[in-house]
């Protein structure tokens, strides 16, 4: 068990949900996710088994791209409808000029301040469960980056947004602070991802269909976590020598400095540094 899985997650449940489903039919392999989605959220979830594990920091870094559907003119303590949204007094009504124009303000590098309930540390613990037991949470505001932010659609009760995004940004807050910004409140009642970096929710597998008769044929090859890598495919001997930290001559000249190595039946093996003489020098190695 060595690879990846695509995986459209339903509503009502958690990405622990997902992953312990996958462990359970893919035991002894390790398993972990790439990017929580919380329960009310469907779409890509990317779930690494086995080796593949060690890239879940490689597919973070990819953009990410959501539809977020918000409630608007209230609040919620979870800023989503997992807590009971609540009129908010005195909320602007929202028009689709307003919106637009404030779009540029929340695009960029921008400070965000996560959700009260959310898997945030704080002091070490996750700010979710300070926060269920009533106390106050205190978040210190944090930089995320908004690669693009579009208004799918606004009703007089209901606001929809396209968010393309970097890592570690929370959809909920963005919409919150969006409608605060204009003097109304927003508690977002849906959220679909659809992109993770080349993984799309187009070619994403459903979650009823992972079964311990499927699962290997369902993986994807975990140097699709690559995107863009240079390969080089070595003999067995090559191979273990990498495998052992040695550095292998392959003869070929280039610029790239990182390469991913395959085996002969396109395995990946190890990530590895490529010098200008065609050295091979293994930086990750994947254990057979």
């Amino acid at each position: 068990m060595f690879g990846l899985l695509n995986i459209d997650k339903p509503a009502g449940f958690s990405s622990r949900d997902v992953v312990n489903k996958v462990q359970r039919l893919a035991r002894p392999a390790k398993v972990g996710h790439a990017g929580t989605l919380d329960p009310i959220a469907t779409g890509v979830l990317i779930v690494c088994v086995g080796p593949a594990t060690r890239l879940e920091t490689f597919i973070h870094r990819f953009p990410k791209t959501y539809e977020g559907e918000f409630l608007i003119g209230c609040t919620s303590p979870t800023d989503d409808t997992e807590s009971e949204p609540e009129p908010l007094d005195g909320a602007a009504p929202l028009d689709e000029v307003m919106v637009r124009a404030a779009l540029q303000r929340f695009t960029g590098r921008i400070e965000q301040v996560p959700p009260a309930f959310s898997a945030v540390k704080i002091a070490g613990r996750p700010a979710y469960k300070i926060a269920r037991k009533g106390t106050d949470v205190d978040i210190p505001p944090r930089e995320v980056e908004i690669h693009a932010l579009e208004l799918l659609e606004l009703t007089s009760e209901r606001m929809r947004l396209r968010v393309e995004c970097g890592s570690g940004t929370y959809v909920r807050s963005l919409g919150r602070d969006l409608a605060a910004a204009l003097g109304s409140g927003a508690v977002m009642c849906g959220l679909r991802r659809s992109r993770i970096g080349p993984f799309t929710v187009e070619d994403a597998i459903d979650f009823a269909a992972i079964r311990s008769d499927s699962l290997a044929d369902l993986l994807l090859p975990a140097q699709r976590a690559l995107p863009g890598w240079p390969e080089v495919t070595l003999d067995d001997l090559e191979l273990a020598l990498i495998r052992n930290g040695r550095q292998v001559e392959t003869g070929e000249r280039v610029a790239s400095a990182e390469v991913a190595v395959l085996s002969q039946t396109g395995q990946l093996a190890a990530l590895a540094e490529r010098n200008a003489a065609g050295t091979l020098q293994p930086r990750l190695v994947f254990r057979e």
